[in-house]
């Protein structure tokens, strides 16, 4: 995957949910925004309801625009920075178990060609910004909530980093950096992106759902499926342990789980993992206190 000489820099541009994490990164925060008494156990469960139906049928215009709307809902009145620490503090522990290792792979490849890598998510940049972090990506392209004076969420969009949104900022991302679209790539599973695909010579269908199959097949695009969810620190792990040619183990991520299975093992993982994001801030805050 190496890079022509094209006189200008090229990049890979990157899909985030469902293409570079198996879920919905807004979603994977639910149980640190649980823990923080940002969520109720009411809305608690219409994030729960909204992860099974975006995984299990997928993304259309009417879904994902109930879906926004639905968050910024809940949104209002929310502090900025405390969702921004929240993140901080939770990233690792939400986010490591659910990135695909092939995804992972990619961004490699295209950074080690000199390519520049760009998460472009229509979740709110909260989140976007330090999981792109995160995953070594050098940009990010992310919704923007609007926020008033006080540095509360309004419960209005200031940008919307969907459909045509998408392929705008990448054109504006493209005029800044010198980047040549034409050389460059683009990943993503959704037919709602169909223009960010299009923007680039060098569009991948991952993971893609029945419209965009269809589409990637009749334009010959390449389709690729990730489904090897696996943590950034074991992948280190595994390349100091390379000499003892340890088989590889695969995870499918195929099964589709009853929903009501589904939404009770959600909320004991949730439980889980709230009290012990609550437990490790109460420790902090005591140490804080003594000193």
């Amino acid at each position: 995957m190496s890079a022509p000489a094209t006189g200008r820099r090229q990049a890979a541009f990157f899909d985030l949910d469902k293409t570079v994490i198996a879920r919905a990164a807004m979603a994977a925060f639910r149980s640190p925004l649980y823990a923080e008494g940002l969520l109720t156990r009411r809305s608690l469960l219409r994030v729960l309801l909204g992860q099974l139906v975006y995984l299990h049928l997928g993304a259309n215009e009417a879904r994902l625009a109930r879906i926004r709307e639905s968050v910024l809902r809940l949104t209002v009145g929310w502090d900025q920075q405390q969702l921004r620490e929240i993140v901080e503090e939770a990233l690792e522990e939400v986010v490591e178990p659910i990135i695909y290792a092939e995804a992972l792979d990619l961004i490699e490849e295209h950074r080690a060609a000199g390519r520049i890598v760009v998460i472009v998510s229509a979740s709110p940049e909260e989140i976007v910004i330090p999981l792109g972090r995160h995953l070594g990506a050098d940009l990010t392209i992310a919704s923007r909530a609007g926020i008033d004076d006080l540095g509360r969420y309004t419960g209005a969009m200031a940008f919307y980093a969907y459909g045509p949104y998408k392929a705008e900022a990448m054109h504006a991302l493209a005029a800044e950096h010198g980047i040549d679209l034409q050389a460059s790539f683009a990943y993503s599973d959704s037919y709602t992106d169909l223009p960010m695909l299009e923007a680039v010579g060098r569009p991948v269908a991952v993971n893609p759902d029945r419209v965009l199959q269809k589409i990637a097949r009749e334009r010959e695009w390449q389709i690729l499926q990730f489904v090897r969810p696996v943590r950034l620190w074991d992948r280190v792990r595994d390349r100091v342990r390379a000499s003892t040619d340890r088989p590889a183990v695969a995870f499918s991520m195929g099964a589709v789980v009853s929903g009501g299975a589904a939404l009770a093992l959600g909320w004991w993982l949730g439980s889980r993992l709230g009290g012990g994001h609550r437990a490790r801030r109460e420790l902090r805050a005591r140490a804080t206190v003594r000193s």
